[in-house]
């Protein structure tokens, strides 16, 4: 399969071109969406896992990308969700299985709520819903990219060994700590490229709860399987979120994940793998936590 992590392939979108991993295969398709100032290299440890499954793991415009979009590209969430169902067109996938952490599950939820044709299922751990897109703790992100330079100057501690997997930092989104390698590539294309800055504080201006909250009204429509693998002790996005989102979903089921924060795909990847095996290959949710 070669690493998992290398988005070897790229692809001309109508917003830019981006690059993406394709494990390639007849399997089934689960396509990986990561969230802000992430990329592919979240689901590292997932994909070699899944066995036979195609993995499709695009790195989208969220700020560690290598690739800058077009100067006049919509990157609100509403149209990079539409980017993932471009890209699936393109790709002439169906029955995909859409897995969304963080910002990405909040976009996972404007794919299947707007552009569903092409999806059979979906998995979202710890994500934004509802009223907390972003979550408080992230605001100030949002009230910083309206400030020229600000979004970069929020960020820039993270930089510093010491303080980016600490509570000053990103460590309350993994309990295992962030790969340094991860931190360092997502930070060498942000700070590196002026237009991928660009490209992310476009993105982060458009973040409205206005969106997830219409979304979650939507989602009542949703008659497809979802699971909802989520994290017990998550500080962001807490266990009552998922179980409202759950009241929304007519196939839904919740599995708790212990000893894991936001980033369950670095805190506990075998049993996410696990997980999203038995739920691609019965085509129904994971048996409900208790």
């Amino acid at each position: 399969m070669g690493d998992p992590v290398e988005a070897s392939r790229e692809i001309q979108l109508s917003a830019g071109t981006i690059n993406y991993l394709d494990t390639g295969g007849d399997g089934p398709v689960v396509l990986f969406v990561h969230g802000l100032l992430a990329s592919g290299m979240l689901w590292a440890m997932v994909v070699p896992q899944l066995g036979e499954a195609r993995c499709i793991v695009p790195e989208l415009p969220l700020g560690a990308h290598a690739k800058p979009m077009k100067p006049d590209a919509d990157l609100s969430p509403r149209s990079v969700a539409g980017m993932l169902a471009e890209l699936m067109d393109k790709l002439n996938v169906d029955d995909v299985t859409v897995v969304g952490n963080d910002t990405g599950g909040a976009i996972c939820q404007l794919l299947v709520t707007e552009h569903p044709e092409r999806v059979g299922r979906m998995v979202l751990t710890p994500c934004d819903a509802f009223e907390h897109f972003f979550p408080p703790a992230f605001k100030p992100m949002q009230w910083a990219a309206k400030i020229p330079g600000g979004l970069s100057m929020s960020i820039r501690p993270a930089k510093v060994r010491a303080i980016r997997n600490s509570p000053l930092g990103f460590g309350w989104l993994s309990k295992r700590g962030i790969p340094d390698e991860a931190i360092e590539a997502a930070f060498g294309n942000y700070f590196g490229n002026r237009d991928v800055r660009r490209d992310t504080e476009k993105f982060v201006r458009k973040v409205s709860k206005k969106d997830t909250l219409a979304a979650a009204e939507r989602l009542r429509d949703f008659d497809r399987p979802v699971l909802l693998a989520w994290a017990r002790e998550d500080h962001f996005f807490k266990v009552k979120l998922a179980e409202r989102l759950l009241e929304r979903l007519p196939q839904g089921r919740l599995e708790l994940i212990d000893d894991s924060y936001t980033f369950v795909p670095i805190d506990q990847p075998e049993r996410l793998a696990e997980l999203i095996r038995e739920f691609v290959r019965d085509g129904e949710p994971a048996e409900v936590a208790t």
